[in-house]
């Protein structure tokens, strides 16, 4: 995904004002709505959401790797968040 440091930077920065408009493969942006919903509303995945990751090629593993990053990711800022622990 990311070539150079010049590069990295503007997709970086393509990333934090709008993943969906930024320059990254149909693939990265499926997997990156697949974890705003995970992070979101979680409540709401069901198959559709699945059969669309396998449609980018994502298969069982994929997408539990996926779902387990999001899922870390989410536990560590919501317990982060729980302690009232502030970023250096």
């Amino acid at each position: 995904m990311i070539r150079d440091k010049s590069e990295g930077e503007k997709i970086l920065n393509q990333l934090i004002d709008d993943y969906r408009a930024a320059e990254i493969t149909d693939k990265e942006k499926a997997m990156l709505e697949y974890a705003e919903k995970l992070t979101r509303k979680p409540a709401s995945i069901d198959i559709t959401d699945i059969e669309s990751l396998r449609e980018y090629g994502l298969g069982d593993r994929d997408i539990l790797d996926l779902n387990q990053v999001v899922a870390y990711f989410n536990y560590v800022n919501r317990v982060a968040d729980g302690l009232g622990i502030e970023l250096e």
